[in-house]
């Protein structure tokens, strides 16, 4: 059985018998079908539609097979052609494939046959389709040796795509920006079942609202102004493999309907078409709003979030993540280091702290571009802290409540204790949650510690530390 979303074949002959019964052969076989009485009508239906293949017979009246297969050749050199002939003499199976044609069959010929030939055709097309996609990806797809770190829930994280990865099962990403949700979503492709097939990524953001669904779900000749002749969408691109749909906190509520029918049994149509397709794609989702407050205000569909949310990962903000910090940074400048042809072996101790200090509101993209400018700043041998920026714009890009607390309208008692809190939960993440560790960064004993994390209602991470044990 074919596969439902391949081109249709073009059939040409002038004999309605023969049409029919070449419709019928192919349309057992699930494959879809235009007819064309004519070369001269297939030679205006061609520009309009994508084709697998086309079929013509011989003698035509008017324009003949062969000078029809010609004007193909010219006009379509990779859509491969199959000549009926009632004359299969060796001259004439000469001239067939001279004037375009990949094949050849001669009346009366089996459906099997028939069949035959199509199929070849059919590995053709998805070889061809397989060589367009591998050249219009990325240079890289993400491994997941490339999130870089060593905190408890980077590791957590690592692991969870590792579990998830192999099964067929949604994926949700939820999380700041620059936090790696890419990273995240092709490292789950790479190690899925699926990672030989298409990994197609979308934002959903960067393209206007009128052309997001063509880009998805692909449009029909005349669908509306410039849309010149049928386009396939990205999901048939993706078809086996895996698409990636970037801030989708951004689409809008009406695609939003047509993305959640599509999650249901990968249905859809084409803009301007009727004819519902199906394909077999696994969706990754990934966004940065605040999904529960778009869900309050209307923007986002609470029905495709919970959809969407299969699986969720929330990749953790860079102030989470401790001692990451400088392992980034000097993974960061290893890169940069030997990309700008510099020879800097490290950041000195009193930059370190500076970029511990730094609140990071752009997370991992805003520290990756901040050794790019330190490298290429720098003059000496080690990361100096003129070499960095001041932060002086980072920092009133903090949320409005930590760039000023009297702003949210709390009193003095609650305003402490929601720093206290924080304080407290910045040193156990960033110490894996390590009731030593913390205790001796925070310079207070463990018992005070564990009393202070009773008193905030902190709850200690599933697998701490050895240390913690009596």
């Amino acid at each position: 059985m074919s596969t439902p979303l391949l081109p249709p074949i073009l059939i040409v002959d002038d004999e309605p018998n023969m049409r029919v019964t070449v419709r019928t052969i192919l349309t057992g076989e699930d494959y879809r079908v235009d007819l064309a009485e004519s070369a001269e009508q297939a030679l205006e239906m061609l520009p309009n539609k994508n084709y697998l293949m086309v079929i013509t017979d011989a003698r035509l009246g008017g324009m003949t097979g062969y000078e029809f297969l010609r004007q193909i050749k010219q006009l379509y050199p990779t859509l491969p052609a199959l000549m009926i002939t009632a004359f299969a003499t060796p001259r004439l199976a000469v001239e067939a494939l001279q004037a375009g044609a990949l094949d050849y069959l001669s009346k009366p010929f089996a459906p099997e046959e028939m069949l035959h030939a199509v199929g070849r055709c059919v590995e053709r097309f998805q070889l061809l389709r397989e060589n367009v996609s591998l050249k219009s990806r990325s240079s890289e797809i993400y491994q997941i040796n490339q999130i870089v770190g060593d905190c408890w829930k980077i590791k957590e994280m690592r692991q969870f795509i590792a579990t998830v990865a192999p099964t067929t099962a949604t994926v949700l990403i939820l999380g700041e920006s620059g936090t790696g949700k890419e990273l995240v979503a092709g490292s789950i492709h790479s190690l899925s079942l699926r990672r030989e097939r298409n990994y197609v990524r979308i934002n959903c953001a960067a393209i206007p609202e009128a052309l997001l669904e063509s880009e998805l779900f692909g449009h029909e000749k005349g669908a509306f102004t410039g849309a010149l002749r049928q386009k396939m969408g990205r999901v048939e691109e993706s078809d086996g493999g895996t698409i990636f749909l970037d801030e989708i906190g951004d689409m809008s509520r009406p695609l939003q309907a047509k993305l959640l029918r599509f999650l249901e049994d990968g249905s859809f149509t084409r803009v301007g078409g009727n004819e519902e397709l199906r394909v077999n794609v696994r969706i990754i989702a990934a966004t940065n709003r605040d999904i529960v407050k778009a869900i309050q205000e209307n923007d986002f569909r609470e029905d495709l979030f919970h959809r969407l949310n299969v699986m969720q990962f929330r990749p953790p903000a860079l102030r989470e993540r401790g001692n990451d910090i400088l392992l980034l940074a000097e993974h960061f400048l290893k890169h940069f280091s030997k990309s700008l042809g510099r020879s800097i072996k490290g950041i000195a101790p009193v930059a370190q702290q500076q970029l511990l200090n730094h609140h990071w509101p752009g997370n991992v993209r805003e520290l990756r571009n901040v050794l790019e400018r330190a490298v290429i700043l720098e003059t000496t041998s080690m990361i100096q802290p003129v070499s960095l920026p001041d932060f002086h714009v980072e920092a009133r890009l903090w949320p409005a409540a930590e760039a000023d607390p009297l702003a949210t309208g709390r009193g003095l008692a609650e305003l402490m204790t929601d720093y206290e809190k924080r304080i407290v939960t910045l040193a156990l993440d960033r110490n894996e949650h390590s009731t030593q560790k913390t205790s001796e960064l925070l310079k207070m004993t463990r018992h005070a510690l564990r009393y202070r994390m009773q008193r905030l209602n902190i709850i200690a991470a599933d697998g701490a530390a050895a240390d913690e044990k009596e």
